[in-house]
């Protein structure tokens, strides 16, 4: 990693620092800026950065951009709830892509795979049942379409043998499963703080 990436990254660092204690304290004035604040900076870092493939850095940029998009849209005070998963869904789109550039050929681990299916199946149950109980069964087929295309991202992650990427998928995927469990199954009082840490961890990884 260059000194640039270095310096950009570690200023990313510090305003998540920020945006996590907004989220504890409920601060929405200071997160409105940080949140997206992180996310303009990993889009520095990726674009400061040499990678083995120019289009892989090309499809890593946009998941960024398209993540910063979802996440103004997920902060706002009215709902774009699913104006915020499309944004997200197209950035899961591109980082699979860009991680099958980065290894054409080479297959998931089987067991790994199963893993991340069974996983993503477990949560899609829950979502479901969630979104019954609740009356929010409208939301099913955008819902069970993210999470088809985040267990695509997550087996694509781990095709391509980085484990620094794989964490970084995992916990991306970790935290969209708590946004998930807060909005159709039960709020928890953790719930913000385990989001937003996974989350920016997740995304921090996965540029790197």
């Amino acid at each position: 990693m260059n000194p640039l990436a270095v310096a950009i990254l570690l200023l990313a660092g510090v305003v998540a620092l920020v945006d996590w204690w907004a989220v504890l304290r409920s601060n929405k004035r200071i997160e409105y800026v940080a949140k997206p604040g992180v996310l303009i900076l990993l889009i520095g870092v990726a674009l400061a950065l040499d990678p083995k493939y120019s289009s892989m850095r090309a499809w890593f940029v946009a998941a960024l951009v398209l993540s910063l998009i979802g996440d103004i849209f997920l902060m706002l005070p009215s709902d774009r709830f699913v104006p915020g998963l499309s944004a997200f869904l197209l950035a899961h789109v591109a980082y699979s892509v860009g991680f099958l550039i980065d290894s054409p050929g080479s297959p998931a681990p089987i067991i790994t795979t199963l893993l991340v299916v069974a996983f993503s199946a477990n949560s899609w149950r829950r979502l479901a049942a969630g979104m019954k109980a609740g009356g929010q069964s409208a939301y099913l087929p955008p819902v069970t379409a993210y999470v088809v295309v985040i267990g695509v991202m997550g087996a694509a992650a781990l095709a391509s043998g980085n484990l620094v990427a794989v964490a970084g998928a995992l916990l991306f995927v970790l935290s969209d499963s708590i946004i998930g469990e807060t909005r159709f199954v039960g709020e928890r009082s953790w719930g913000p703080m385990a989001v937003i840490t996974t989350y920016h961890l997740g995304q921090a990884l996965l540029v790197l």
